[in-house]
């Protein structure tokens, strides 16, 4: 009973003072940094609320020494009811001539009132850093994937635009083809070396291809309508194409080396026969008629070989009261002339023609 009463008086005498100098809790707290809970203990006598033995005479001398008692001597005189200590010198380094505890527990304090104040910050921070990130992914994603949709639209064209060069490349095989398969020749006339084609089928401008073949080389001279086009001399594997206006009626081709030189007309190739009498297969002429001209050419060509013309005159004779005369008449065959004939009377002359042998009769 004696002891709790002691303690009793212990925390009287500080609450006591403190009362007399006018202090609150909060004021003391404020002046010795003590926490305020703990300084209720200590008025209480509640010593085991304390965080530790040491701070009990540490709390105590400094309770003592804020509110003017003397607290090295309020300690000697409780000595025995206080809590032991394993380091008496604890105490002494907690007054007014050694303040280092206080001011290491002010920063220790300070230093967790900063962190309590910083935690909010970086935990926005924290979330702030989140969003950036995930944004920053959902970008790159959506650029890869515009990259790969552009990349595929890419193929897609080129396949498109390749697709297109080949129905177009195949539309122009395909017409040249189709023009090529629609020329012919046809030989009208031949003799010795020299060779005369009809060429038909062609329309507007027609190409004339001369290719050397084999491993020689072949001169040739082109000319269209009298006018000379081209002539060189080619080496085996080279060609050589010329483009034939649409007004042009006959093409001379010499070639030098005949056996070595290909012909080929609007994509047709020309076959050229064989020379006639003894004629050179080397050194050859080859003439090509095209449209109109050509034909009416080979007509004059044809009748010239079938047939010969003969032209007879016109005569007439007198009457005694009267003259007639005839007029002869002529054909693409031949031409035939009449003579007439009077009686006394003067009457009239008569004629006969023959146009089918080209050969004039009289009677």
């Amino acid at each position: 009973m004696s002891d709790e009463k002691d303690n009793l008086t212990i925390g009287k005498k500080l609450h006591d003072a403190r009362v007399a100098k006018g202090y609150t809790l909060d004021d003391l707290q404020k002046n010795t940094k003590i926490q305020k809970r703990y300084l209720i203990a200590i008025e209480d006598n509640d010593f085991d609320a304390l965080p530790g033995d040491f701070y009990v005479r540490a709390f105590v001398k400094q309770y003592a020494d804020s509110v003017g008692l003397d607290g090295s001597d309020l300690l000697s005189q409780f000595d025995t009811k206080l809590p032991d200590t394993e380091d008496p010198e604890y105490v002494d380094r907690v007054n007014d001539d050694n303040p280092e505890t206080r001011s290491a527990q002010r920063k220790v304090e300070e230093r967790n009132d900063k962190l309590r104040r910083y935690i909010p910050i970086i935990s926005v921070s924290v979330v702030v850093l989140v969003i950036l990130i995930a944004i920053w992914v959902a970008a790159a994603k959506s650029t890869r994937n515009t990259a790969k949709t552009q990349i595929e639209t890419s193929k897609v064209s080129v396949s498109g635009n390749k697709s297109a060069s080949s129905k177009s490349s195949s539309s122009k095989k395909t017409k040249t083809a189709k023009k090529a398969k629609g020329i012919t020749f046809k030989k009208v006339t031949a003799s010795g070396s020299n060779i005369t084609y009809r060429v038909s089928g062609t329309s507007g401008k027609t190409p004339l291809k001369i290719a050397a073949t084999g491993t020689g080389s072949a001169w040739t001279s082109v000319s269209a309508d009298g006018t000379s086009l081209w002539q060189a001399s080619l080496t085996g594997g080279n060609s050589h194409t010329i483009s034939l206006p649409s007004t042009t009626s006959t093409v001379t081709i010499n070639a030098g080396n005949a056996e070595a030189t290909q012909i080929t007309v609007g994509g047709k190739k020309l076959t050229v026969a064989a020379p006639l009498n003894g004629g050179s297969s080397q050194v050859r002429v080859i003439t090509l008629q095209f449209g109109k001209a050509s034909s009416s050419a080979s007509s004059s060509s044809s009748a010239t070989s079938s047939s010969s013309s003969t032209t007879t005159g016109t005569t007439g004779t007198t009457g005694t009261t009267g003259t007639t005369g005839t007029s002869g008449t002529s054909s693409t065959t031949g031409t035939t002339g009449t003579t007439g004939t009077t009686s006394g009377s003067g009457t009239t002359g008569t004629s006969s023609n023959n146009s089918n042998t080209g050969t004039a009769n009289s009677y």
